[in-house]
């Protein structure tokens, strides 16, 4: 029909080309890298980019080769958190060149990719789709032992489109805080891991009591082993707690490791349970 609006034959062939050019950069770039692992949660704000970022910083603490992919392209709030957020990917040889964070974390995150911070991304789903692919498949991550992604709140384009970009990820970490809203959302979070038949690595639950300054006291603010319940009950593994600690929002604010011995001992300590937990079953899969 004149006038219409529906592509040729010959474009669908061309798009289709690229996609499946794309889809051959995306699987070389998987293949050098040894773990991947994706932290996801049902509903936001319960601090599952804090966890991300600092899960990636400890394993690049431990001495580990470590990329971080921000997939939250309407909130990428890593850059921040890394201390990032002022890089502009360059370009080599044609690919995106990684900021280079403290203790050599790698980060690709939108934030880098806009003029102002204050600048929403308004994007319909397909081309949410492609950029995510193309933070895979146009960025020179070279060879990492693990690569972290921050996933989005939720179950939607960005989760489902990074699934199907690493159908052989090691798994998904789950991260809740204890109140009962935020459980019922992480188990359509793992309901929808289940569906992708991706392994659920486990459930971490942040934000589980607050440890005052002055004293150390731990007071269950939001109550306390809501997301230990909610794991046992979902028949996946439980990682541990992660405190809430007022030097939290400073240091993510600043873009300072959670991990290192500038940070309070009782976070740094749960971070260690955490990281032991996620290496133990990436060693029992291994096996």
């Amino acid at each position: 029909m004149s006038g219409s609006n529906e592509p040729t034959a010959e474009a669908q062939q061309q798009t289709q080309a690229r996609y499946e050019q794309q889809q051959k950069a995306i699987e070389q770039r998987a293949g050098e890298i040894q773990h991947i692992i994706l932290v996801m949660s049902g509903k936001g704000g319960v601090g599952k980019s804090t966890v991300a970022v600092n899960l990636a910083w400890a394993l690049a603490l431990g001495g580990e080769s470590v990329g971080l992919l921000d997939a939250d392209l309407h909130g990428p709030n890593t850059a921040l958190m890394t201390g990032t957020q002022d890089t502009r990917l360059g370009m080599r040889n044609n690919l995106m060149q990684p900021a280079i964070a403290a203790h050599g974390l790698k980060v690709i995150s939108m934030a880098m990719l806009l003029d102002d911070r204050d600048t929403p991304t308004i994007w319909r789903g397909p081309l949410r789709a492609n950029v995510l692919r193309q933070f895979i498949a146009e960025v020179e991550w070279g060879q990492l032992d693990y690569l972290i992604v921050d996933l989005p709140p939720g179950t939607g384009d960005e989760p489902l489109t990074i699934a199907q970009a690493f159908p052989d990820a090691d798994g998904v970490i789950i991260v809740t805080t204890p109140q009962q809203v935020s459980q019922d959302d992480c188990r359509k979070a793992i309901n929808f891991a289940r569906k992708l038949e991706l392994a659920v690595i486990g459930v971490i639950e942040n934000m589980s009591g607050f440890v005052c300054p002055h004293c150390g006291k731990e007071t269950a603010i939001f109550s306390q082993g809501g997301g230990e319940t909610m794991a046992s009950e979902m028949g996946v593994p439980f990682l541990g707690t992660l405190p809430l600690v007022p030097e939290v929002v400073t240091m993510c604010d600043s873009g300072r490791p959670l991990t290192d011995q500038q940070a309070p001992q009782a976070i740094r300590d749960a971070f260690a349970v955490v990281v032991g937990a996620v290496n133990d079953h990436l060693a029992e899969q291994e096996n």
